[in-house]
């Protein structure tokens, strides 16, 4: 075992026996113990984006008489340590909770944190995607979570300034613009020229992350949980595929205020869509931009960016009830309303298959077949790999980088630099 593995397990080991105490402390949430018929009175579900559950939690106060409240945190970033803090001191986490498989493996550190869902929902093992049921379960074979979705990608682009520029618009014959990457950028500096100098993408950032989740294997750590970055080949390929489209870039960061308002401004013309995304393009872009929006394919083939799990945190009161609702909103037919609701692709391999699923065409972009577009790709999707704290470099260390240079903080080997320093104190667990 090497010096840095045996460090890191130790250190897991620490984290572990930290959030247990924690959780032996008083649990979270004690609002509404219950009715007088044994049933809680309240069920609180802890999410993060856009998982299409608006209607489906009002359809299970209907049929079961429990009251859903639903706590919703705009971004991860803000989402995960309200978690951790809620895990150290034992009280405040929802009865249901959604783990993204950027913060997963950190979270999964300790199962002690979280309840085995196996004994309290029927066997559910051959109904998802295998990888994706598999990689919610402890290391010790208890089940964790139960699949929600995955990220499929795609690019959302706008066929009006598309056209402005004197580009195709038709969804097919944009997809056949940029097959790859370096077609892409190509794409890009005719839009820009087209349209009188305006940026088509957002940022570098959306793009390292599209490089990024294309890859399949380690990331930004090895298989057994060493840092890796600097020397992963699929970081290097997202960074040297996004450093290379800074002139075609908005420099809209990903969630700040320009971002969410250039939807509106058309200060981007494209952006890319993991079918998660759907929901908050359209939000973004508001109604007036209706009908504006389209998807096309991804350059270089397809790619999975996000995806969670609903798990159960140990300090809820009502264990059983609360796995009863994961189950729910986990099965084939909450799944396709979430997609249509929201755009979370589907896991479950019933959902995948349905026809309303299949068939759905969103209206919002142009009429465009999401259901047909994304449902194919998912056979394509390849596990990969992300180590305990996969989300901190990502966003603490890979992020700003690219930011600093896209930016003009930095030049391209200072940021580098930059990357390697905060990659290695973020990756540490």
């Amino acid at each position: 075992m090497s010096v840095t593995t045996r460090r890191n397990r130790l250190a897991v080991a620490a984290l572990a026996a930290i959030t247990a105490l924690g959780g032996l402390t008083a649990c979270g949430n004690d609002e509404g113990s219950g009715q007088a018929d044994g049933k809680p009175a309240k069920l609180v579900v802890d999410t993060f984006g856009e998982m299409g559950y608006d209607e489906l939690v009002k359809q299970y106060e209907k049929d079961t008489g429990i009251k859903i409240e639903l706590r919703k945190t705009a971004q991860l970033s803000d989402y995960r340590p309200k978690l951790v803090r809620y895990l150290a001191t034992g009280k405040g986490a929802g009865d249901v909770v959604a783990l993204e498989e950027g913060i997963l493996n950190e979270f999964k550190a300790n199962p002690a944190n979280w309840v085995d869902l196996a004994p309290l929902v029927a066997d559910h093992s051959k109904e998802y995607l295998p990888w994706k049921w598999e990689l919610g379960k402890a290391q010790d074979g208890r089940l964790l979570g139960l699949p929600t979705d995955v990220g499929s990608l795609a690019v959302c682009y706008r066929k009006d300034l598309f056209e402005a520029a004197k580009l195709p618009t038709e969804r097919d014959q944009v997809s056949a613009l940029w097959p790859d990457w370096n077609a892409f950028l190509e794409t890009g500096r005719k839009y820009k020229a087209g349209s009188g100098g305006k940026a088509m993408i957002d940022s570098i950032t959306a793009v390292s992350n599209a490089v990024l989740f294309q890859q399949n294997g380690d990331l930004f750590y090895d298989k057994e949980n060493n840092i890796i970055a600097d020397k992963s080949p699929a970081v290097q390929a997202a960074w040297e595929t996004a450093t290379s489209m800074s002139d075609i870039s908005a420099k809209a960061a990903t969630w700040s205020p320009a971002w969410s308002g250039g939807f509106k401004q058309g200060t981007f013309a494209a952006t890319f869509c993991p079918s998660w995304m759907l929901g908050i393009v359209a939000e973004n872009s508001g109604e007036a931009n209706k009908g504006k929006w389209d998807v096309a394919a991804v350059p270089g083939g397809g790619g999975n960016w996000g995806g969670s799990w609903l798990s159960v945190p140990a300090q809820s009161q009502h264990q059983k009830e609360a796995a009863k609702l994961a189950e729910f909103l986990t099965n084939a037919n909450s799944q396709v309303e979430a997609f249509k609701a929201t755009g979370p692709l589907p896991t479950n391999l019933e959902a995948l298959k349905n026809e309303a699923f299949l068939s759905y065409t969103n209206e919002y972009f142009s009429g465009a077949p999401t259901g047909k577009i994304f449902g194919e790709s998912v056979a394509k999707i390849q596990p990969v790999h992300l180590g305990p704290k996969h989300q901190a470099v990502k966003e603490n260390a890979l992020e700003p980088a690219l930011r600093s240079f896209e930016n003009g903080q930095s030049d391209k080997a200072k940021a580098w630099e930059q990357f390697q320093k905060d990659a290695a104190i973020q990756g540490r667990f």
